[in-house]
Order: structure tokens, then sequence, then C-alpha cells
């Protein structure tokens, strides 16, 4: 991981059968991501109910992906039912001002490297230029 100095943590929730697997491929090939990237291993995100994404910015999380499996979900039905809690999601982050590109929906795969790395760096400028100042206000 980069030693830069950043603000604002992103926070991955990464399946356990395709993103994090990839997650582990950007170790194991030694590319660096930002050191505010914080990976969590999950079954599958649908898990997290829409509470859980509004209480992590109200907390000082910058930014959150969700790299999912897409379409590919091993889950029935998961996939469709995570973007539709999503929408809504988006829908209260409208009302309460928070920038709806602070969350992601993105499907990674156990090889996407580059893939994966575009994600967090890009993740990673939006919250630089975003700063933290927006979500303690919406708080």
């Amino acid at each position: 991981m980069e030693t830069t100095q950043t603000e604002g943590k992103i926070l991955i929730l990464a399946t356990e059968t395709c993103a994090y697997p990839g997650a582990d491929s950007v170790g194991q090939a030694h590319a660096t991501y930002p050191a505010n990237t914080y990976i969590l291993r999950v079954r599958a995100p649908v898990l997290f109910p829409e509470h859980f994404y509004l209480d992590c910015f109200h907390k000082g999380i910058g930014g959150i992906i969700i790299m999912s499996c897409g379409e590919e979900c091993p889950y029935e039905g998961a996939y469709h039912a995570l973007a539709k809690r999503l929408d809504r999601v988006y829908q209260t982050m409208k009302a309460e001002k928070i920038d709806l590109r602070r969350l992601r929906l993105t499907a990674i795969c156990t090889v996407c490297n580059r893939s994966f790395l575009k994600e967090v760096n890009d993740m990673n400028a939006l919250v630089q230029e975003l700063g933290l100042s927006a979500l303690k206000s919406a708080a």
C-alpha cells in the first residue's frame, strides 16, 4: 500500500467468491493502492441494510465501493435485490445532500487487477476532491 497521507477512508465490500480473490491477486502482483482503503470480505453485499451505508458516511467513511460478482452472483436474485436496495440508498443520499458518487457498485472478477486498482484510485481521487466536510454537515 502507498504511504501517502490521505483524507477520508474508502471501504470496499468485496464478495468472497469474486472480488476478494481479485483484491488478493492485486496484492500478489505487488501492486499498490492508497493506504486509506479498507477491504471487508463479505459473502454477499445484499446482506447489508440500507442504513449501513448511511451510517458509514455519517461516521467519516469518504467512499464505499461494493465489488460484487455482478450477474454471476452464486446467490439467486441477490444482485438484483442489491441493486434495488442501492437505488433506495441513493435516494436517501440525495435527500441528505451526500454526493452519489461516494457509493459505487461494480463487478470485479477473480483476476481483475487493473479494474480493482482503477476503481480504488478513482474513488480515492473523488474522496480527495470532495473532502469530508460535506459529509460532516450532512450528519
